[in-house]
């Protein structure tokens, strides 16, 4: 069994308003509740609960995104072969899926939180909000390690934002409940308890999951996990289970952790986690029996870099690491956590085991190498082409990277928009448009943007022509130049 993201390719979203859906799933709660027989100091939440969950369920969205098999990234492709294929879309190119997931509004003026995951390498973001309002997305900035994305969207009207709980203060048997869009059937609710925290399920060198029985299937990736309150204390990020279905063992990211990632990213675009240099593992009982000591304790040092924090401050392979900035982290990965979230330049107490003998030495971590971040972490500004798709011209349209415009036959002062994939059947394959083509002119209007091609198709059908006429560079050009094409606008071009 392996932890997977617990984000589908979609089968069916139906729309079924946000009232009717928080009214059903506060009658399922309740009556879940009702009969396990809860203890008489949780009266009070009981009675309260339909009320509360109408009230947060405002805050919680579901998200279908659109991806091109072809330009997805490694690590995007594994998710997707984790679940089961997409329902065929007949009216995109076979390399384009559907896939779904969760989110929720962390600023009233629309600002989401969802798992990198399900964004990742996305063309295409979709955010339905709970009265069924659907809106176009896009990424911010993003968080490979943690798993989180800022989606940013543009409603009328100001939003409702969730409340942050303390995840410190999460307790095994809490009860909990989760909300989000398992399989694609919509905003739902499901109710369990607190089974661990500080769970390590491999993902990350940091890992920290509440462990929950609170039902999460594929969809409910980035959405929230709430205490008896209301107030978020996880993200649901990850499942294990024999079956494609939940198997009772959810993981959500705490709400703190989160916390910390979200203001990250906010403000610097990236974590800017701190750095001190070196490698650590925790010290096992063979390690401990190897170095006489009584007991495992600590996290041993194995490799300390040149010029580092570390080195300045002394440390040395095989040092023990007991307490930072005065506390003592109960493993290595909660050492990990407490070094990147030191605010750098701050000098810090570390007390650490040499030779059977305890010192205290002074140590000011740094900014992480932004560069050396960028290998572990999410690319944050990337010339991956974010892709806009007009169905009925069947045409992905893209910008063009700059590191391709040379190779593309662009001269200096040239705009155009690259055509990255063009559906099977569609008027634009018949015509002979391909992968690889620019699009230089839309009405004999100079194109940079896919936006500006849509806008000239837009502009084409406000005037009721039946066709748009496009100026069109060939990848493949049998003569030099480009040539004019006339596309056929109407819903069956």
């Amino acid at each position: 069994m392996s932890s997977t993201p617990a984000v589908p390719a979609i089968r069916a979203w139906p729309r079924v308003t946000g009232q009717r859906m928080r009214r059903l799933a506060a009658v399922l709660l309740v009556a879940v509740w009702t009969t396990a027989g809860m203890p008489a100091h949780a009266d009070t939440a009981l009675q309260n609960t339909p009320e509360l969950i109408r009230n947060v369920l405002e805050a919680v969205v579901n998200i279908t995104v659109r991806k091109d098999m072809k330009r997805v990234s490694p690590a995007a492709e594994m998710a997707a072969a984790t679940v089961s294929s997409s329902k065929p879309d007949h009216t995109a190119p076979p390399d384009i899926k559907t896939f779904i997931g969760s989110g929720f509004v962390v600023d009233p003026d629309g600002l989401v939180v969802t798992n990198y995951h399900v964004v990742e390498d996305a063309f295409e973001i979709k955010v339905m909000l709970p009265d069924g309002t659907v809106l176009t997305g896009t990424m911010e900035s993003a968080s490979r390690l943690a798993d989180l994305a800022l989606v940013r969207i543009h409603p009328d009207h100001k939003l409702v934002p969730v409340h942050w709980g303390d995840s410190n203060k999460v307790a095994i048997g809490e009860q909990v409940f989760a909300a989000g869009n398992p399989f694609g059937i919509g905003l739902s609710v499901s109710a369990g308890i607190v089974s661990a925290v500080n769970r390590d399920i491999q993902s990350t060198p940091y890992d920290d999951f509440i462990q929950t029985d609170a039902t999460i299937n594929h969809g409910n990736s980035g959405g929230p996990l709430f205490d008896m309150e209301g107030k978020v204390i996880g993200v649901n990020s990850a499942i294990i289970s024999p079956t494609t279905g939940s198997a009772g063992l959810g993981f959500a990211l705490p709400s703190n952790s989160a916390r910390f990632v979200i203001e990250r990213l906010e403000k610097y675009g990236w974590i800017r986690p701190a750095w001190i240099g070196v490698k650590l593992q925790q010290v096992t009982e063979d390690m401990a029996q190897a170095m006489g000591m009584s007991q495992p304790q600590g996290a041993i040092v194995a490799w300390v870099l040149p010029d580092s924090p570390a080195h300045k401050a002394g440390l040395e392979v095989g040092d023990i690491v007991l307490q930072y900035n005065n506390q003592t982290p109960q493993d290595e990965r909660a050492l990990l956590r407490d070094i990147v979230a030191t605010p750098v330049g701050t000098t810090v107490p570390l007390v650490l085991r040499r030779d059977g003998v305890q010192h205290t030495v002074s140590i000011t971590p740094e900014v992480f190498p932004r560069d050396q971040w960028a290998k572990q972490d999410a690319p944050l500004a990337t010339e991956r082409p974010k892709i806009v798709i007009p169905p009925d011209l069947g045409l992905n349209l893209a910008p063009v990277p700059k590191a391709e415009k040379m190779s593309l036959g662009m001269t200096d002062g040239l705009t155009a928009v690259l055509v990255a994939g063009v559906a099977p059947d569609s008027d634009a394959a018949r015509r002979g448009m391909t992968d690889g083509d620019l699009i230089l002119r839309v009405q004999n209007k100079s194109v940079a943007t896919p936006a500006q091609v849509q806008a000239g198709i837009d502009a084409a059908r406000a005037a009721k022509r039946n066709y748009v006429l496009m100026l069109v560079l060939p990848k493949v050009r049998p003569t030099p130049g480009p040539k004019w094409m006339a596309l056929q606008v109407g819903v069956d071009g």
